[in-house]
């Protein structure tokens, strides 16, 4: 009819980790179906060690432990390609393996790393290598091998992981029961999107129109933003053990606060004074509409690591931390089970 107006768009629908290509909980069961499956376990001398939590796995060394972890960068490589600066993946390829060993209670020793390319390219894996030498320097971690696949067949890009060694004292690896109902956490500040949930984010400013080169919040552009690297605790973790007892240890990886629940599943933390939310988390869930308890399952949120200690042992650790981290008391564990967030009224 002439005159009429035209009908209104849907209004946008949230976007979700899951309608990006990412469900957690689907990816939760498939790697319960791996473990019900690997069922062989050697005796003696290299026996499998109970961490229960899943950032690492480790053995029986005689009066050590050996722990092994093994992580990728994901598809923060696709911004790397998308800008062409490859100079500090390798740091994340480094910094999430290191990261999940301290979380065991271990050093980290060496690493090897895995990158695949569709076809030999001189040139791009120096530019990486750049980088996994910069975290091998930050971590005190020897790179000692690797491989370099050449998959025309199956690789559509470029991927980039590593595996770590690090080694403890069997009477140090992070047992679920040394955490404790009136246990103190405090955590350690991100510096960006470290290495996961970069499938949403890229997903989120693509459907916003949004590029690499344009402006971000703080005035760099997007993809400087992205590509920030992840930061690299174990100088601070190692400073921290040598003044007082970690109880717990937790990466904040994907899957964001659900991870604090990996220190004792019989326990909840509650964080209720978490360091102020980032811009770029603020640009991202304003953006693609997400609501906030999938931004903080999703995202680090601005807290990247996360320590369980004795509520005595707090002024001794801050002081410990302070010349390495910025890290501040940003909640307590409780009896129950979960993670909350009261601030926000969100439950994991």
């Amino acid at each position: 009819m002439a005159g009429a107006s035209p009908p209104e768009a849907p209004p946008k629908k949230p976007l979700t980790y899951a309608a990006a290509g990412v469900d957690i909980e689907k990816a939760d069961r498939a790697k319960k179906a791996i473990l019900k499956t690997l069922s062989f376990k050697r005796t003696g001398l290299g026996a499998p060690l109970d961490l229960p939590w899943g950032f690492a796995g480790a053995v029986d060394f005689g009066e050590h432990a050996l722990v092994l972890c093994t992580d990728g960068v994901g598809t923060k490589v696709e911004v790397a390609a998308a800008t062409n600066r490859w100079e500090t993946i390798g740091i994340d390829a480094v910094a999430m393996n290191v990261n999940d060993a301290l979380c065991a209670g271990a050093e980290p020793l060496a690493l090897v790393d895995y990158i695949v390319l569709q076809k030999p390219d001189e040139d791009l894996v120096t530019r990486i290598a750049v980088g996994l030498n910069e975290g091998a320097r930050q971590s005190n971690a020897t790179i000692v091998g690797g491989e370099t696949a050449i998959l025309p067949e199956l690789a559509n890009g470029v991927d980039v992981s590593a595996t770590c060694l690090g080694y403890a004292k069997k009477s140090e690896i992070l047992q679920a029961e040394r955490v404790r109902a009136g246990d103190v956490l405090i955590g350690f500040a991100s510096s960006g999107l470290h290495s996961n949930g970069y499938t949403l984010a890229r997903r989120i400013l693509r459907d916003a129109g949004v590029r690499y080169d344009d402006p971000g919040p703080g005035g760099r552009t997007w993809g400087e933003i992205l590509l920030e690297p992840t930061l690299i605790y174990v100088k601070a973790l190692l400073a921290l053990r040598a003044k007082v007892a970690v109880r717990g240890a937790a990466n904040v990886t994907g899957g964001g606060l659900t991870n604090l629940s990996r220190m004792n599943r019989r326990l909840e933390y509650v964080l209720d004074e978490p360091f102020p939310t980032p811009e770029v988390f603020r640009a991202l869930a304003e953006y693609g509409k997400v609501e906030p308890k999938e931004m903080w399952r999703t995202f680090n949120m601005g807290l990247g690591f996360v320590v369980a200690v004795a509520d005595a042992d707090v002024p001794a650790a801050l002081s410990a931390l302070a010349p390495h981290a910025n890290a501040k008391v940003v909640g307590r564990v409780v009896p129950g089970s979960g993670v909350w967030l009261p601030g926000l009224d969100l439950r994991f």
